[in-house]
């Protein structure tokens, strides 16, 4: 027996490091490695019962039963082979124009909205009010969709932050006198002392903002809350919004109240989509706010997947989200195609894939039906899509 488990645990310990690498870091990995070592245990290990009781005797038996595990190891591999091309192939759907649709969010085939991830986070620091301006007063393009992320501060405002701490993108570090300060821990006049463009390396290189302190620090490089955004970007224009909610639990129902009441204040409830990675405050929207639009959450997204990769019929509202914001193969799986498009259409639900900078993939993601394209570049993503 003591080899029995000796066999599972190296069988668990070797298999980690290949299937991280197979599946890019993801936790799917885990889930096949489990799946290999449960089955081994169950077929692979008791085989070994009868010559352990008879001492192990080497001989054809032993033989017999190391080629039986050879062949059920082989198999195994070959099963999770076959899986890993199924869902990460291109599938041979022909996209299909969505017609009758009554989502706003889906456009025609062909064309497909342009959204700045972080309000065009790569031509300009992402998150801040110069980006928001670097867009709106482009002469080289026009945004129809601005993304943002939000964080609460101690004093209960919400700001525009990807990350829970500020040194990535800030001088946080250097004012505070500590790393990783949690934004969370700071009220927002705090907060308004750093200057959230120190980080930005621009195209050429440069950092055109490192070292600015104090005064120094122009104001549409100080962080900004919600209304500040909005303030502006509805004075501007008409634009539409993807909002994500990166507190979680207690603090993301806090978080989702207030943005609630913010987009309600600023009539933008009808053209914002909001998003969270945190199943219980996807939960709690859909309790509370059953109005606000909603993007799918991470469970959503795999259930979706599989309805899509079986192309099967359910209910019309088996899915209780109106976008789907998705990467295309970040996590393994391949998203990018048309049958996902195609199958979300038929659901009345548009699809948005994130974070898009390459302008062939632009393309082929316009080709094969995308309703929106998020990307750090809109000004090359300008040039590449048609837009409604």
């Amino acid at each position: 027996m003591a080899l029995g488990v000796a066999f599972v645990m190296l069988l668990r310990t070797a298999l980690k490091s290949p299937l991280l690498a197979l599946f890019g870091g993801h936790d799917v990995a885990h889930a096949v490695r489990y799946f290999i070592v449960v089955a081994a245990a169950i077929l692979v290990w008791p085989l070994t019962f009868p010559w352990f009781a008879k001492g192990c005797p080497m001989g054809k038996k032993v033989k017999k039963a190391l080629k039986i595990i050879g062949i059920i190891l082989l198999v195994l591999v070959v099963l999770v082979g076959i899986l890993y091309w199924v869902v990460t192939r291109d599938s041979s759907a022909v996209p299909e124009e969505s017609d009758g649709a009554s989502n706003p969010l889906i456009t025609s085939l062909g064309t497909t909205m342009l959204s700045g991830h972080r309000a065009g986070g790569g031509i300009a620091p992402e998150n801040t009010m110069m980006a928001l301006k670097n867009c709106v007063e482009s002469d080289q393009y026009e945004l129809d969709i601005f993304e943002f992320d939000l964080h609460l501060t101690a004093d209960g405002a919400l700001v525009l932050l990807h990350d829970a701490t500020l040194d990535r993108t800030s001088d946080a570090a250097e004012y505070f006198g500590e790393e990783n300060v949690d934004v969370g821990a700071k009220t927002l006049a705090e907060l308004k002392n750093l200057n959230m463009g120190a980080q930005f390396e621009a195209e050429d290189g440069t950092m055109p903002y490192a070292g600015l302190t104090g005064d120094q620090v122009p104001d549409d490089l100080r962080i900004i809350t919600l209304e500040e955004a909005l303030e502006y970007l509805e004075s501007a224009g008409d634009y539409g919004y993807i909002i994500e909610i990166k507190n979680s639990g207690e603090l993301g129902y806090e978080a989702a109240d207030k943005l609630y009441a913010i987009l309600a204040e600023y009539g933008c409830l009808e053209k914002t989509v909001v998003g969270t990675f945190h199943n219980e405050v996807t939960a709690y929207m859909d309790e509370n706010y059953p109005d606000m639009l909603r993007s799918a959450g991470v469970m959503e997204c795999v259930k979706f997947y599989l309805c899509a990769l079986l192309n099967l019929n359910v209910e019309e509202d088996t899915f209780g989200f109106q976008a789907l914001q998705i990467p295309t193969t970040d996590y393994v799986i391949n998203l990018g195609t048309a049958r996902v498009v195609n199958y979300a259409h038929r659901y009345n639900i548009a699809v948005q894939y994130w974070t898009i900078d390459d302008p062939e993939e632009m393309a082929r993601l316009q080709s094969i039906g995308a309703d929106a394209v998020m990307t750090n570049y809109p000004d090359i993503a300008a040039a590449v899509l048609n837009q409604p």
